[in-house]
């Protein structure tokens, strides 16, 4: 592989890896001051240690996430110094303010969270969650101001070379920004939900703590349809906005070769030719792709060849076509895994209204698993967001080829791909063990502990 496929590569797998940790952190984080507020409303011990246990699990979360997070900075300056150079002055901004704002917030008030249950009043500590809650949001939001810059440049004028940031302000009305944002803020409260969810339909499913864990187990399959039903909303409004903002990358995403007739059909499933350019064998829903990409009927979407010429005309020679099939596929399994997370959040939601749902146990194990779909989801459009973007690395501006560091070479990547595969997997089996020691272990952190938690889902 050559350098620049290994930067790739090293940057896609460090970024999905810590993306694992994020969503979790900015759900649970939401659900864990509701707990906490429910307790200081009510003043039921119960509540106060389901925050306990699940605050212990939201801990190891952030942890990792913490660390893996670190090493996300470090790629910029190593693999991708051309683009630091390029885009450091409007870059930098936001993470600068991520880092000395939401950060320093989220981290100071969790210190005050571990440590003040019996130094701050009720009220005064729960505020401490809610504080700690904000400023995930918060750093989450200035992550996507850089993110969005790199979708939609806004802001900017180019001098010797370089983007310079010309209006700040601009940079927090791109519009990229304001559909981007609250899709993934939702997918991470989805997240969270089902977290809690499916840890509490394991406690159910065995009998263990049920008068505690119905509790969270009726807040979290709430919580996880309303938000799974609006992470489709706002993915929609997010999608119809790509058809105009980066229209190759949604027709990449449908492997639509030639602009659509004036009565678009979405693919479901195809054998996409890239060689030939041709997509056969495909299932296709009539009118569909129209409806998704104008709200109607009708409505031509421009196909991948036009859209190239346009490009080509427009930036100078270049194959501006990005890899069809991953993205192809990779907006299919985003949208199946949303469109089980609304199933399972539904089913839960009825059985609780039937009061049914502890007589279910099969129902129960599928909602410990189903934990898992918010992150194929996340992961699958993580995958469609940056492999449809390419040839670019900022859209309309400047290229990955160009934005690879020219004196790192292709051994240097692979050293330090293969080191940080290597303290990635340790942090992966650390986070997993004490994970299911503190699940097992239960609300009661002083029980025997209990036998492996897949031996119960078999």
């Amino acid at each position: 592989m050559t350098e620049l496929g290994l930067a790739r590569l090293q940057f896609g797998v460090t970024t999905v890896y810590h993306f694992l940790f994020v969503p979790l952190t900015i759900g649970l984080s939401f659900l864990l001051a509701i707990l906490e507020t429910v307790y200081v409303k009510t003043q039921d011990p119960a509540y106060k240690k389901l925050v306990d246990f699940f605050g212990r699990l939201f801990l190891i979360n952030f942890a990792v996430g913490v660390v893996t997070g670190i090493l996300q900075e470090f790629q910029f300056g190593m693999n991708w110094s051309n683009y630091s150079r390029f885009v450091g002055d409007v870059f930098g901004a936001p993470l600068a303010v991520e880092a000395l704002l939401a950060f320093f917030l989220e981290s100071t008030f969790l210190g005050v969270w571990i440590f003040g249950w019996d130094r701050l009043s009720p009220r005064a500590h729960a505020w401490s969650m809610w504080l700690v809650a904000i400023g995930t949001s918060i750093s989450a939001f200035w992550i996507l101001v850089a993110n969005s810059f790199m979708q939609e440049p806004v802001g900017y004028a180019l001098r010797s070379g370089h983007a310079e940031m010309v209006n700040f302000f601009a940079l927090l009305g791109n519009p990229q920004l304001w559909v981007e944002f609250p899709h993934v803020w939702l997918g991470s409260l989805a997240t969270g939900a089902f977290f809690m969810t499916g840890v509490s339909a394991y406690y159910l499913v065995r009998g263990r703590h049920p008068e505690l864990f119905d509790k969270t187990f009726r807040l979290g399959a709430v919580a996880a349809l309303v938000a799974s039903v609006l992470v489709f909303v706002v993915g929609h409004d997010q999608a119809q906005h790509l058809v105009t903002a980066q229209p190759m990358k949604i027709a990449a995403s449908e492997a639509l070769w030639h602009t659509s007739p004036e009565r678009a059909p979405w693919t479901l499933v195809a054998n996409i030719d890239t060689a030939h350019q041709r997509t056969t064998d495909a299932v296709q829903i009539p009118d569909l792709l129209s409806i998704l990409a104008y709200n109607h009927t009708t409505g031509r979407v421009t196909g991948i060849d036009e859209l190239q010429a346009q490009y080509v005309k427009r930036y100078g020679p270049g194959d501006y076509v990005p890899p069809v099939v991953p993205t192809f596929w990779s907006f299919r399994l985003m949208i199946l895994a949303g469109t089980l997370m609304i199933l399972a959040a539904a089913w839960a939601v009825w059985l609780i209204v039937e009061e049914r749902h502890q007589r279910r146990p099969r129902f129960l194990k599928a909602m410990v698993w189903a934990i898992g779909l918010p992150y194929l989801a996340e992961i699958m459009g993580w995958i469609m967001t940056e492999v449809g973007r390419q040839p670019w690395v900022v859209f309309g501006l400047e290229t990955t080829a160009n934005g690879v560091s020219p004196t790192v070479s292709a051994t240097e990547v692979w050293i330090t791909l293969v080191g940080f595969g290597l303290l990635y997997g340790a942090m992966a089996v650390a986070d997993v063990y004490l994970l299911l020691k503190y699940i097992r272990l239960g609300p009661d952190v002083g029980e025997p502990d209990e036998p492996r938690l897949e031996a119960d889902l078999i």
